[in-house]
Formats: C-alpha cells, structure tokens, sequence
C-alpha cells in the first residue's frame, strides 16, 4: 500500500481522520452553545478518561464547533506547577480579540481589555509586597501580556484570584453578552491545576451560573478530576456537566478504520478488523496506531487479518518507545518498583496495601512515590485507597519489561 496515502494519523491531541464514536457528545456541546447563546442557563463541561482516548481531540473540536458560531475562545494547557493567572488571561485575550471586531463600542473593549492587563499584572503585584518581593521586583521588567491600553486600577487585580477571577469573567462575559454569542475556556489537563486555584476557578463558574453570563469553562483531565473539583468546592458536582470519555465499541472502531480507507478506494476484510479491534482494544489512539501499520505492510486491499498479524509488533514497538516509554522513562528506580508491582497485581485498580504487601514495605513508606507518581499523571487515585494506570495496557508493557 502507498504509504502517502496512509490516512491514520496517531498523535498527541492531532485528529484522526474519522472522529468516529462521538456523536453524542458532538450533539450534546451542540445544545450548550445554543443554550448559552440564547441566554439559557448551562453548565460548564468537563471531560474525564485515560490517556489516549481522545480527550483533547474532543476538546478541540468543541473549540472549532464554538468559533464557528463566532464565539471568543481560547485555550491553556494546566502545569502542576504555574498558576492558571497567566494562562487565563492569555487564553481571554484571545477570545476578545476575536470578539472586538464586531463590537460596535471599542471604548468598552479597551476598558474591559485594561481590566484584564491589570488582572495578568496583579500577581506580581502580590509578589513584590512579600520578602521575595523586593528581589522580584528589581529583577527586570513587568510581564506585558500584549495588551496596548492602560490597565483598570480596581478591578480584577486585588492579588486574590478567587476575587479577580470572578471579576474577570464577569467582565468578559458582559462583551459576548452585547455580540450575543459566549466565551468559551478550555483546560486541557485541568487535574493539574492547584488547590487554590481550582477553587477560585469554581467560584468563578458558580458566580457565572447565578448571574447567567455567557461563559463556559471546558475543561478535560484523567478520569479522578471530578474527586480534585469535589475536593475543592462541594457544590461543584453541581457546576459541571461531567462526560466520561472511554474506549470505543466494535462497531466505532470499525468505522474509524474503513470510513477513511474508502475515500483510498481500500478496503478491511472481516478478519482484519477483528484483530485490530482485538489488539487495539477500541482505545482511539492505538486505533490509528496499528491502522498505520497495517496499511503500510499491506501489499494490496482488501487488508487482512495476517497483514496485522505481520504488522502488529512494528506497532508495539512504537508504542513502547513513543506512548509508553516516554512515560516510564520519566519515572525514578522507586517509582518504577512501585509501577510494577501494580502491573503484577493485573491490570485493574488495585489496592494501595495490595502494592505495599507485593513489595514487602509499610504503606506509609511508599506513600512519596506514590504521590510522585500521580504529581507525574502516570497513575490516579481511582477511589480511596486504589490506585491505576492513567494509560491503558500500560500494565501489560510493564510486565514485558525485564526486571
């Protein structure tokens, strides 16, 4: 098969050719945007699942389906790391950018633009009040984030991101509001935010939904993120809408691999598609990458079932070094010990004692590696006292390695 015309396309966030199997939430983001847009009250949407199985794909798309009904949006990616001040007001003045062209009053524009340069200032602002302060101040020029008016004293900048971040929001939300349209923010890895910030983060929403402005909050994250926003606010199950993103069925699976190949004029024989379903396990990412693959080896359509039993070791060995090596690599000698031993123990969520008993150590002591790990996003807090992998089958890779 010409490998030009491969269309699979296994990558991080990157599309796939077919966004096969998720027509429902497709349809439901669509009800959203009409909502908000008629002034409705919504929800803001979180999306939770392993890694690989299409979150960000998913979270990109809502982004293209917002600005193609001429919303603001913007995007950041959450560190464990970094404030979200920064990222926010980046990503919103992203979002007023793509508003202020159509807004028939720049005078309003300029001032809430000038709300959010003292919004993006005000943590440094914080910091030079305090003992390190004095040395951050001194130590170069103010951060600009690129905004050419004056900042608006008194508003959104007291320091406390709980109180500007409302006070933001609120502001931008009232420009969409003029347009009639909304502002959407997305939050990839959104479990990565810290504990202060995903509070003042959901006091914003809550402040949002009382008073029905027309922003939303999209975030998506590994599957405990609802247990890190419940952590946070016990009123946020109330706040988001929460849509469990999981593997595909046969029948999505299938189409993902042949809807792209007939526009090739290539077909899949029922063999084929069964030991690719059964070697990917319907997670989207190993879709594409056994797809690839296979398509490659293939001397002639229709594919078979022995080009992907030819094809199918290349494809692990791609994984192993790409999607899951990349992963273990970042891993400590202790971190790695404690990884396998959940491997040994199968690959469903195990017990933290389980893990302990396995290795012969107090649960206690293997409490630091744990938490490294999960600070690493390579394993999650399933519920209280389990733990597993926030990358499928990487069990399986595990107990492949040599000791």
């Amino acid at each position: 098969m010409d490998p030009v015309r491969n269309p699979y396309a296994p990558g991080a966030g990157q599309r796939p050719p077919e966004l096969a199997g998720r027509e429902r939430e497709l349809r439901q983001f669509e009800v959203v945007l009409e909502r908000v847009s008629r002034g409705r009250p919504e929800r803001s949407t979180v999306l939770t699942g392993l890694r690989g199985v299409g979150k960000t794909v998913l979270l990109n798309t809502f982004r293209s389906m917002a600005i193609q009904r001429l919303w603001g949006t913007g995007k950041i990616e959450a560190r464990p790391d970094q404030s979200i001040r920064r990222p926010v007001a980046a990503a919103l003045h992203m979002a007023l950018r793509e508003l202020a062209p159509r807004h028939r009053a720049p005078d309003r524009i300029e001032h809430v633009l000038g709300v959010l340069k003292a919004f993006a200032q005000a943590k440094e602002d914080e910091a030079a009040s305090g003992k390190a302060g004095a040395k951050a101040a001194k130590g170069g020029p103010r951060w600009q984030p690129g905004i050419d008016v004056p900042a608006v004293r008194g508003r959104a900048d007291s320091g406390d991101l709980e109180i500007d971040l409302v006070e933001l929001f609120l502001d931008a939300a009232s420009v969409a509001t003029d347009l009639g349209v909304g502002i959407a923010l997305f939050i990839d890895e959104m479990q990565d935010i810290t504990p202060d910030d995903v509070s003042a983060l959901c006091t914003a929403c809550h402040e949002l939904s009382q008073n029905g402005g027309p922003l939303i909050v999209v975030g998506a994250g590994l599957p405990h993120l609802p247990a890190v926003l419940s952590a946070s606010k016990s009123y946020s199950e109330r706040l988001f809408r929460y849509t469990r993103i999981d593997r595909l069925s046969r029948d999505a699976a299938d189409y993902a691999l042949t809807a792209p190949a007939d526009t090739e004029a290539v077909a899949f024989d029922s063999g084929a598609l069964a030991a690719l379903y059964e070697v990917s396990d319907g997670y989207p990412y190993f879709v594409q990458a056994y797809g690839k693959v296979t398509w490659d080896h293939a001397l002639d359509t229709p594919i078979t079932a022995e080009d992907v039993e030819i094809a199918a070791p290349e494809a692990e060995e791609e994984l192993a070094v790409g999607f899951f090596g990349s992963r273990y690599e970042r891993a400590t000698p202790a971190e790695r010990d404690y990884m396998r031993a959940m491997a040994s123990l199968g690959d469903e969520p195990v017990q933290t004692t389980e893990v302990a008993t396995s290795l012969g150590r107090r649960p206690s002591s293997l409490s630091p590696a744990r938490d490294s790990l999960i600070k690493k996003g390579l394993i999650y807090s399933a519920e209280r006292g389990t733990i597993a992998f926030t990358v499928p089958h990487f069990g399986r890779f595990l107990r492949r390695q040599p000791d």
